[in-house]
């Protein structure tokens, strides 16, 4: 299964197999701006992922629709739904899949909204850093499985799981988080019926509608991914996390509510996965988490166990048969 997901993977892109997998630092060529000589991670965990810089590209001025307008999205697909001060929008992952970052400004705020598909973590981040406005893109490079972006003002590059610079100029800085829901496009209209949904600036750009990693969410192992795991969940098993803890959907599926330290997990179902079937409205229910603290959403995502182990090793997983499981 997982050797055909990566083919496809590499298909899709059009790369060569050889181009796939590079983790010698020869990439580092390719980046004559950044400042090498500051890094907080060891380059070599720094790979190829296939496309060139800008290979997968950002979205930098987006369009939107209203709600009622999005007939093209079905209930059950997954979008990244946000609000920042009465203004909300909805970013469908049948976009995202294929240019993973967004550019915007929501309710005033500059931000990035992030998508990685090979570790299903959505992330948005407050793109102004000590008085700059950053601009992000994707490097086409990826450290356990998770994207790698940079900025286009220094050329740094940052760990989209974590929001953190780790190599270049502003390595060690960390963006600010905001709270977002990986939740059914049905949710969200319902949340939010005069909201705007992102749409393509060319529907003939991409295929979108269809999933270019089928099955991989039904995978054993990770795309280029090398580090080790040894966690009772499955490593691509979804979880939904909270800093360095998080629970399994498993267990929340089950259980309907989690209620630990002042958060409070529920889930509803009708969100279709979007990295199981080709046709992305098609996939196997996993439904929509939410976590709340005194009845507003936190900063949470929800991402394969892998990805939660390989930043957070010495975080905790509750699962089913764990105790309060």
């Amino acid at each position: 299964m997982m050797r055909s997901v990566a083919a496809a993977f590499a298909a899709v892109l059009l790369v060569s197999p050889a181009v796939v997998g590079q983790s010698e630092p020869r990439w580092t060529g390719a980046w004559p701006d950044t400042d090498f000589s500051r890094h907080a991670v060891p380059l070599a965990e720094i790979v190829s992922g296939g496309p060139p810089r800008d290979g997968i590209p950002s979205i930098d001025r987006p369009q939107f629709t209203a709600v009622g307008d999005a007939t093209d999205l079905d209930a059950r697909e997954a979008v990244l739904g946000l609000s920042i001060d009465g203004d909300a929008r909805a970013y469908p992952i049948r976009i995202m899949m294929w240019h993973e970052i967004v550019n915007d400004t929501v309710g005033g705020i500059p931000i990035a909204v992030t998508y990685c598909p090979l570790c299903n973590s959505g992330v948005v981040f407050d793109r102004r850093v000590g008085g700059r406005l950053l601009e992000f893109g994707t490097s086409g490079m990826l450290r356990h499985s998770d994207m790698v972006m940079y900025d286009r003002q220094t050329d740094s590059l940052w760990q989209q799981f974590l929001g953190e610079a780790v190599v270049g100029e502003l390595t060690g800085t960390a963006l600010e988080r905001l709270p977002v829901r990986l939740e059914a496009f049905g949710h969200f209209a319902e949340r939010h019926p005069d909201g705007r949904v992102l749409v393509p600036d060319d529907p003939s750009l991409r295929d979108y509608g269809r999933n270019p990693y089928v099955g991989y969410d039904g995978g054993d192992w990770p795309f280029l991914y090398r580090g080790d795991y040894d966690d009772p969940v499955p490593p691509m098993a979804r979880v939904v996390a909270v800093g360095n803890q998080a629970w399994s959907l498993e267990l929340l599926r089950a259980q309907g509510r989690i209620e630990a330290d002042g958060l409070v997990l529920t889930w509803q179902p009708g969100q279709a996965s979007a990295l199981d079937t080709a046709d992305i409205a098609a996939g196997a229910d996993v439904g929509t988490a939410v976590v709340q603290r005194d009845g507003v959403d936190v900063v949470f995502d929800i991402p394969f166990a892998f990805a939660f182990k390989a930043f957070h090793p010495e975080g905790t997983i509750h699962h089913l048969g764990s105790e309060g499981g």
